[in-house]
This record gives C-alpha cells, structure tokens and sequence, in this order.
C-alpha cells in the first residue's frame, strides 16, 4: 500500500477574499519549489463575490464594462475563462506537486472531475461529464468550474462546486465562456443543503484521490506571511 502523503488543510470559517487566498496559494507553492519533500496543501474555502478571467480569456464573456465590474475582477494564472465565486459556493485550490500524482494534467483535471462526482454520487444525484469540456454538470447545466494552473508541476487554483449560492451573478458573464449552457447549484438539488455537509465530503473525495493525509498547520507553519 501506498503510504499517505503529508497535507496540510486549511479551512477558514469566514469567506476569504480573493487576492488572498491566491497569495497563500503561491506562497504555499514557493515553499513547495523551495523544498521538493514538503508537505502539499488544501484549501477549501468560500469567497466574497467577484470574478476571475483566466490568462488569455476573452473579456467578450464579460456583460459588463471591466472597467467597472459589479464586484471586484482579477485575472489571473489559470486556465479557462470568466468564472464567478461567491458565498454559498465551496472552493477546493489543491497546491500539489503534481510529479507525486502522475505527472499529468490533464489526469489531474479528470480527478478533479471524480472528486466531485464522488461528492454527487454521495448526495444522491448524478453528475455528468461534457465530452471536450472540463467541469461537472447536472441534466447540462454546469454545477462545479475547473480551471487550474502550475508552475514548474506545482499546482494552484482548482474547483468551484456550486452548493446553495444565489445564481443571479453569473448572468452578468458567460460562465466559462459556454453560451447555451447554464449554471446549477445542489441545493436545486437537494433542499436545504449547505456548505457545512458538503465540505467534509469534497474534503474526503479529494484525499482520497490524491492519497493525502491531511492535518491542520503546526504553529510555524501558520499564519502564511
């Protein structure tokens, strides 16, 4: 059997604002460059509402002026396109040095993909996967938005899974800049479902996956700077 490899997680109570959860995501992967035999990392967190465009997106997905967003923009260093967080949505961003795990990204999409059909599959429901595209659907309409990155194989952002949020800001863009196809959440699903259940499962999913054994931070390991 393969042993478990070293995780941190990290989980914070409150929504995180963006730029900082994305600070903490490089800092964690510089000390993964820094030092190949450390620990991997989990966040899984919610966000204040805004959105992100991935590097190279198409500002044309965008229904309204960039110059003057109706909640912060970043664009940033994954894949993909326009995307909304907010509240009520759980994220999952993985810093995993991706050679323990294949080596592969596009293995590393598709158990980001399993990892939430595990989570459906254990509500009850039956997700889907779109042939050519990357995310979960539920009766084709999207549910959880990839969009990954890595530097030198050391991974960064992740997953979105949509769990009992309002929907009414993804009208304000092309969720992923696929025209036709709309955005769902679980608790559609699932009445009254919330973050609280579903995170321990997403949790459990992903470990799994990624054969970690997670564990909070040690006192020198947390606050990141």
């Amino acid at each position: 059997m393969t042993p478990a490899l070293d995780a941190i997680l990290v989980e914070p109570a409150l929504p995180v604002p963006f730029e900082q959860a994305w600070r903490w995501q490089r800092q964690w992967q510089e000390r993964l460059l820094s030092n190949p035999a450390g620990p991997e990392a989990l966040l899984l967190l919610q966000h204040p509402p805004c959105y992100t465009l991935g590097r190279g997106a198409s500002e044309r997905f965008l229904r309204f002026d960039p110059a003057d967003p109706p909640a912060p923009l970043f664009r940033i260093d994954r894949g993909g396109e326009v995307t909304h967080h907010l509240p009520g949505q759980l994220v999952a961003y993985p810093v995993l040095a991706l050679q323990r795990h294949g080596g592969d990204l596009h293995l590393y999409l598709r158990a980001l993909e399993a990892a939430v059909l595990e989570v459906l599959t254990s509500l009850g429901l039956r997700g889907e996967l779109q042939e050519g595209l990357t995310g979960v659907w539920l009766e084709g309409r999207k549910v959880a938005a990839i969009g990954v990155g890595a530097r030198r194989w050391i991974s960064q952002h992740g997953l979105a899974l949509n769990v009992s949020c309002p929907l009414g800001g993804f009208g304000a863009i092309v969720p992923c800049g696929l025209k036709g196809h709309g955005v769902t959440r679980l608790s559609d699903w699932c009445p009254g479902l919330t973050i609280a259940t579903v995170q321990p499962l997403l949790r459990q999913a992903l470990a799994r996956r990624f054969g970690l054994e997670l564990r909070p931070p040690k006192p020198t390991e947390w606050p990141w700077r």
